[in-house]
């Protein structure tokens, strides 16, 4: 993937400290130079490297022809920003997340009693059902109250969720599979046609010491992630 063209613009010291002193207002390169404390050539030579890069322009001073002004173009910045964070995940472009596509995921955990669960009902909840959303474990067991419980607080009920074994999807198609416990990840069986795999490293909440709070904490990260997932799964 190619580094994307502000990045690669911006990424010395000097650059960057250049970028910043334009954005407050045009400069000629002596007071650029006096301002950063750098010898006038390597100051220029940057200068004609954002210039090249196209966020820095310059001009003729209209009091005197000999002297040139550079400004930053904060609007081609903004651009180039903008397909910066869209290279790195959609879901740093800005606006909405679009609808998801037609996407079959299943997440997986340990006991398929608190992470995993909540998952898949966060991910059904927050796609409007578009996202067809399963989870299983390696090693399945009741589902934890504490579990249930952040879970209502969020709206969404997971009184008659049943655990399930990893083995009850075996040969079964999805478009992505995610892996929500390093246990679980060493253990993960392929799955038909090649599924996009993705492991998310969250510690199990039930072995947290001060309980309630911990399954709180894992539902807000799933949330988050899920909020990028949605982009992701968009995208493809």
């Amino acid at each position: 993937m190619a580094v994307p063209t502000f990045l690669r613009a911006s990424a010395h010291p000097l650059r960057w400290r250049l970028l910043g002193e334009l954005a407050r207002g045009d400069r000629q390169v002596g007071e650029l130079t006096e301002l950063l404390g750098e010898r006038q050539s390597l100051v220029s030579y940057h200068l004609g490297l954002l210039r090249k890069a196209e966020l820095v322009r310059s001009r003729r001073s209209a009091a005197d022809a000999r002297d040139v002004y550079y400004r930053l173009d904060l609007a081609r910045c903004a651009t180039l920003l903008e397909a910066a964070g869209g290279a790195l995940h959609p879901g740093l472009r800005p606006g909405p997340a679009p609808a998801p596509g037609p996407a079959r995921v299943l997440f997986l955990c340990t006991g398929n009693s608190a992470r995993s669960q909540m998952a898949e009902a966060l991910l059904r909840d927050r796609s409007g059902g578009a996202v067809a959303a399963f989870s299983a474990g390696s090693r399945p067991k009741p589902i934890h109250p504490d579990a249930v419980a952040a879970m209502a607080a969020r709206g969404l009920d997971l009184s008659a969720a049943r655990p399930k074994h990893l083995d009850e999807f075996a040969g079964r198609r999805f478009t992505h599979v995610i892996t929500l416990c390093d246990r679980v990840r060493e253990v993960c069986p392929e799955f038909p046609g090649h599924p996009a795999a993705a492991h998310w490293s969250m510690p199990d909440p039930s072995a947290e010491p001060d309980g309630r709070p911990a399954f709180d904490r894992a539902a807000d990260e799933l949330a988050e992630r899920i909020a990028f997932l949605l982009h992701t799964l968009a995208a493809a």
